[in-house]
C-alpha cells in the first residue's frame, strides 16, 4: 500500500483574479492512487488516517486537513466538528493525479478553481 505525494497548484482560471493562475497557491496531499494514477478507495479505507491535504497561498497560513471519501464524493475537511465537506472536489475519483492533469477544487466561497497536477512522488 504506498502512499503518494501530490502537488497541485492554482492553474489559469479566466473571469477570476487568477486569470493567469497563480503558482503560490494550491493544494498538497497525500493519498494512495491505482496503477492509472486515480484515488483508490480501497486502499484508502486501509490508510485514511495517513491521507492528508494541506492547502497554501502567499495571503494566509497555511491549512491542514484530511483527505475524505463519503460514497463516491470526495472532499477536504479541515474542521471536524463540521458535518459538512469543507471544499467538494469535482469528479475527483475519476481524475488522473498525474503531472499536467488539471482538478477542480470548489474554494470556501463555492467557486470552482482549476488546479494543475506539477508533482507526484511516491511517499518514503
Amino acid at each position: 500500500m504506498s502512499l503518494s505525494r501530490i502537488v497541485m497548484r492554482l492553474a489559469r482560471n479566466p473571469g477570476t483574479e487568477f486569470a493567469g493562475g497563480d503558482d503560490h497557491r494550491g493544494y498538497s496531499l497525500t493519498a494512495p492512487l491505482t496503477a492509472d494514477a486515480k484515488l483508490d478507495a480501497t486502499t484508502f479505507a486501509k490508510v485514511k488516517a495517513e491521507c492528508g491535504v494541506r492547502r497554501f497561498s502567499p495571503d494566509e497560513a497555511a491549512v491542514d486537513g484530511r483527505l475524505n471519501h463519503r460514497g463516491k464524493q470526495w472532499f477536504f475537511d479541515y474542521d471536524d466538528s463540521a458535518p459538512v465537506e469543507d471544499e467538494p472536489l469535482y469528479r475527483l475519483g475519476d481524475h488522473r493525479f498525474a503531472v499536467g492533469e488539471y482538478v477542480t477544487v470548489t474554494d470556501e466561497d463555492g467557486r470552482p478553481l482549476t488546479y494543475k497536477v506539477v508533482e507526484v512522488q511516491p511517499v518514503g
